[in-house]
């Protein structure tokens, strides 16, 4: 059997901070056969800010090692009402996403795995990864990786319970 691996970006939902203070997040879903990954389905919510961690956290940790893709460009001026807008920022992180998990290199990388399979914080994925945690790169990734029914299989309710106990 041929290996696969998708990557969809979709549903996007403002969320707001506060009254004048308000984000876009956007549903990552992966479905794969892929050794690399493994939880084979799960489907989690970040925004814009995030993938631009994401992809400083993997050009630090894979060096000059391997090309890394370019994300949708930040435009000081994005409308959470311009659908065109946010469809074009949808594709680009979608690409983004796609070219990624097609590097072996980048692959290799836990953050990569916490950030598209768990719902866990950045500061929580950087500390699981870098061992700091009371739970290993694959308990987080099994036990909190859907938000999505379509896709959910295992029970989340002991890694929120951790998550709460690392504040």
């Amino acid at each position: 059997m041929q290996e696969f691996t998708g990557v969809w970006v979709r549903d996007p939902r403002i969320q707001k901070e506060d009254f004048w203070h308000a984000y876009m997040d956007y549903e990552i879903c992966i479905h794969t056969n892929s050794l690399a990954f493994t939880k084979k389905s799960s489907c989690v919510r970040r925004r814009y800010s995030e993938f631009v961690w994401l992809r400083k956290k993997l050009q630090e940790n894979a060096m000059l090692i391997t090309h890394l893709p370019k994300l949708p460009p930040k435009n000081p001026f994005f409308s959470l009402n311009n659908a065109r807008e946010i469809g074009a920022r949808m594709e680009g992180l979608r690409k983004f996403l796609e070219e990624v998990v097609h590097s072996p290199v980048l692959l290799s990388d836990s953050c990569l795995h916490l950030f598209l399979q768990s719902q866990l914080s950045v500061k929580k994925i950087e500390a699981c990864a870098e061992g700091r945690s009371r739970y290993t790169v694959s308990e987080a990734v099994h036990n909190c990786g859907s938000g999505n029914k379509r896709f959910q299989s295992l029970s989340e309710g002991n890694m929120e319970e951790e998550e709460d106990d690392m504040h």
